[in-house]
């Protein structure tokens, strides 16, 4: 389902009768995922460009533009003309000689500005051209004049470079996914002017010296509208009929449907949530336009627009992820793939576990214990809008495609018929052990001030004030522990500290991890919690604060975070390892 970016082999040409299409039967299943299976009609959605680096990805790039788009511009060199700032006039900052002339120019940049950014939304979402990524089959134009050719006297500031970085990326990876010619022309021609684009928005931004939250969403938008094009190009070339298909509007025409009801859910800040309904109405638009493209291959941005109360306060960075299966909950696909740089679920970190070895199905109750607690699998949210719809996911590893991958389906006989086979599971062990680092522990005991039926309630409600989120948590009358991730900003865990010292004393154990034993039916496994404790003992590592849910489908201990590693091959080998063989799991070819 993801691409981070188009493939480098070299494309063979094709015309429009020899492109390869989906299929026009109806009855034809639909695989929402990034290359095509024989009998199935496929969808791509693509997340934004990433790198060899986090920092250096294109959404990271794209926040880290946003913010230098608010810093305070740099002097000008001893000598050069007054840099134009048109948000400083009327301050004082320019003398009164100048204010005709300044008036002037403020008009001329800000019609410059308000053109580049209006072409950033000039995308014609039911395009049925030729071309993969332009809507109206040609050039789309010259990229706009940027603001920079009118700064001529002042510093070029911080977002300049990081666009440029951007837009470089971007061209080497067209160039190296698209042969030369004119499809590359128009490509690259896309890929300037979208920058352009790009930098003109930002530009608007530090005049205002604002960038709301729907503005953030658009600048990070840019990062999949740009692998889009890049990929619906590539798979011209390779001889597939594909339509690009940006949803930057999806969202306008769906939310017309939600219900004041649907934004009436308060989260842990006390914002409003979009409801199930929104996301069932968006699922919904998405089928809709997904078919709209007819035996054309859809290449979809991950990015589906601005969403009340803003796309990554409401959802977060994994949206694309949610877009790819609010999109196969809207074709009812017969199987979702999500495409990451890793082979699929493994039974540990195979980093730091030589023995760790591959989980070729898991439940979505597993997946989400191992998300939770360390392991980037999908975000649960995501899982369960797929599979409440009864449609299993498959994690596969964009480097090694031949890859099985892993299977995440509902049924606890986890007997899934899937693209190319059915995978069918006997018996149960625990599936993984996960470790979460960076992590302190705060106890607090009762003073007795307060009675103690109200102990627990006052916690709570600081911990709610201040929005922070608890992994691990264990209680009696009068003293409780809390395990959580560790505080960037030490003046918020400050303030913390300080409104829990009103309700008792207050320890900090910092430096520590969690390690969590998972496994769907390790309930029925006698002896669990008692042999993953017993292998931390004889390894030496002591357990600061043990917790386990009444499902027990996951036991978690802190320990300190210099025997995270340890603890974590130790419990590995002795669970996992000592305890069966590899889970019995076959695939049975259709």
């Amino acid at each position: 389902m993801v691409s981070s970016s188009a493939s480098s082999s070299t494309p063979t040409s094709s015309t429009p009768d020899d492109l390869l299409r989906n299929s026009s039967d109806e009855r034809v299943p639909w695989v929402v995922q990034k290359s095509n299976i024989p009998d199935y009609r496929v969808a791509l959605v693509c997340s934004a460009r990433s790198s060899h680096t986090k920092a250096l990805g294109t959404t990271n790039l794209l926040l880290q533009a946003s913010k230098e788009a608010l810093l305070p511009p740099n002097p000008a060199p001893s000598g050069t003309q007054t840099p134009f700032f048109p948000k400083r006039v009327g301050s004082g900052f320019f003398g009164d000689r100048d204010r005709e002339r300044e008036s002037s120019v403020t008009r001329d940049m800000s019609a410059s500005l308000m053109s580049s950014i209006s072409s950033l939304r000039e995308l014609d979402l039911r395009s049925s051209s030729p071309s993969p990524f332009t809507p109206s089959g040609g050039r789309s134009g010259s990229p706009p004049i940027s603001p920079r050719s009118l700064r001529a006297g002042g510093d070029v500031p911080a977002f300049e470079e990081t666009v440029d970085v951007l837009k470089k990326g971007h061209l080497d990876a067209a160039r190296l996914a698209v042969r030369p010619g004119a499809m590359r022309d128009e490509l690259e021609d896309e890929i300037e002017r979208d920058c352009e684009s790009l930098r003109s928005f930002l530009y608007a931004a530090q005049i205002i010296d604002e960038i709301s939250p729907r503005s953030q969403d658009s600048i990070i938008g840019t990062g999949e509208r740009l692998a889009c094009k890049i990929v619906a190009a590539a798979l011209r070339n390779k001889g597939v009929d594909c339509e690009f298909v940006c949803l930057d509007s999806i969202v306008d025409a769906t939310v017309t449907f939600v219900t004041e009801s649907g934004l009436a859910t308060s989260g842990d800040q006390g914002a409003a949530q979009l409801s199930q309904e929104f996301y069932d109405q968006l699922a919904k638009r998405l089928g809709e336009r997904i078919r709209a493209c007819g035996t054309r291959v859809p290449v979809i941005t991950g990015y589906f627009g601005p969403v009340p109360g803003s796309l990554l306060a409401q959802i977060g960075r994994g949206y694309t992820d949610l877009c790819a299966a609010l999109c196969a909950v809207g074709v009812k696909a017969s199987e979702l793939q999500v495409w990451k740089e890793v082979d699929g679920i493994f039974t540990a970190d195979p980093r730091k576990v030589p023995s760790a070895r591959l989980v070729p199905v898991i439940t979505p109750d597993e997946a989400a214990e191992l998300t939770y607690y360390g392991s980037e699998v999908i975000h649960p949210f995501t899982m369960e809008q797929v599979i409440r719809a009864r449609i299993p996911i498959r994690i596969k590893n964009v480097e090694n495609p031949s890859g099985a991958g892993t299977i995440i389906y509902p049924d606890e006989g986890l007997v899934a018929p899937i693209a190319g086979g059915i995978v069918t599971e006997a018996s149960k062990v625990p599936t993984a052990v996960t470790i979460k680092d960076h992590i302190i522990v705060i106890n607090i005991h009762s003073n007795r001030k307060t009675l103690s039926h109200g102990f627990l309630a006052r916690i709570f409600g600081t911990l709610d004030r201040a929005g922070v989120v608890v992994d691990l948590i264990s209680t009696s009358e009068v003293h409780v522990s809390m395990a959580m991730q560790e505080f960037h900003n030490k003046k918020r865990l400050d303030r913390l500290v300080k409104d829990l010292e009103k309700i008792g004393d207050v320890t900090i154990s910092r430096e520590m991890a969690i390690l969590s034993l998972v496994g769907r039916n390790m309930r029925h496994a006698v002896g669990c919690a008692g042999m993953m404790f017993t292998a931390l003992a004889g390894a030496g590592i002591n357990i600061e604060m043990i917790s386990q849910g009444a499902s027990e489908i996951n036991i978690s201990c802190v320990i300190l975070g210099r025997d995270s590693s340890k603890a974590l091959n130790v419990i590995h080998e002795t669970c996992i390892n000592g305890v069966a063989s590899p889970r019995p799991s076959q695939v049975i070819l259709q």
